[in-house]
């Protein structure tokens, strides 16, 4: 491995002097052609305190050389997402969670089992190269995740910058559910709390940011509901379930992780068409695996 996809791959980017910020050294609307590596130099160059030394957005598989032809950003790289790449002649893909079934896509145990190798050969054998971006989009000037889900919920109006707090207009739980699922596409989602409890203050926390978070950021902001992607059952749900019991008007929602941040990587691929004007960009929604029955 040569010095610089060791650099990439170790997430040590623009720290190390190479491309120190891309934007400097060319104009964008003039750039006819992107590599991997510019890409992400670009989007990394956009983040406080970035490159981090610790992170998950590597590169899983390909080269920060290859030369970029199309992209598709999504939530998981499904077979689906790789054979959709495969036909729009992509040769990037960006997910925002993991794609080899752990947080930090370990392969080790993995090499001889046909799952695995199934979608490893796959992406291989057309030569497409693959970018995590899950640490470096949440940490942006204001999430970029939040911003995505924001815009897709239709409550653009509503959000201040950087806050995980929305004042929306007076709803019941039962009608704020069924606005989420029906702006989200989502079939069923779980709750905690009373059905004709007045809403209007609304915590959002998109994805998994663990049960200790959402009940601290509970008890600072005093929401009416926590609108999240999921939780452990025995923490938060317990928590507003507790609040409940002693009289204290508290909801929760909880999309699923899949579909509460899904528009983060929507919203990458949106930052991809302002930036790198010409090159083809696709969201493709990878949807859940969970099914419901």
């Amino acid at each position: 491995m040569n010095r610089r996809n060791f650099l990439y791959n170790s997430g040590a980017l623009i720290g190390s002097g190479i491309l120190a910020n891309p934007l400097d050294a060319f104009s964008i609307s003039q750039k006819k052609t992107w590599t991997v590596g510019e890409i992400m130099d670009a989007f990394i160059a956009q983040v406080p305190n970035a490159p981090f030394a610790q992170t998950v957005d590597t590169i899983k598989i390909g080269s920060p050389d290859t030369i970029v032809t199309g992209v598709i950003t999504t939530m998981f790289t499904t077979m689906e997402i790789i054979k959709k790449a495969i036909e729009l002649k992509a040769n990037l893909i960006i997910p925002h969670e993991p794609t080899f079934f752990s947080g930090q896509d370990e392969t080790d145990y993995l090499q001889n089992d046909p799952v695995f190798r199934a979608k490893y050969d796959l992406m291989a054998e057309n030569q497409i190269t693959l970018w995590r971006n899950h640490d470096y989009v949440h940490r942006m000037q204001d999430d970029g995740v939040r911003i995505g889900v924001v815009g897709d919920l239709d409550w653009n109006k509503y959000y201040q910058a950087k806050s995980p707090i929305l004042q929306i207009p007076k709803t019941s739980l039962r009608d704020l559910i069924h606005h989420i699922k029906t702006k989200l596409g989502v079939p069923a989602m779980r709750y905690v709390g009373d059905l004709n409890q007045t809403c209007t203050k609304v915590l959002l926390l998109p994805g998994a940011v663990g049960g200790r978070r959402q009940i601290e950021s509970i008890i600072k902001e005093k929401p009416d509901v926590l609108v999240c992607g999921e939780s452990n059952e025995w923490e938060t749900p317990e928590y507003v379930r507790a609040a409940n019991e002693i009289g204290i008007k508290l909801s929760m929602i909880e999309i699923g992780h899949s579909a509460s941040e899904e528009g983060g990587s929507e919203f990458v691929k949106k930052w991809l068409n302002e930036n790198m004007p010409g090159l083809p960009a696709f969201h493709i929604a990878s949807g859940n695996s969970l099914q419901i029955f």
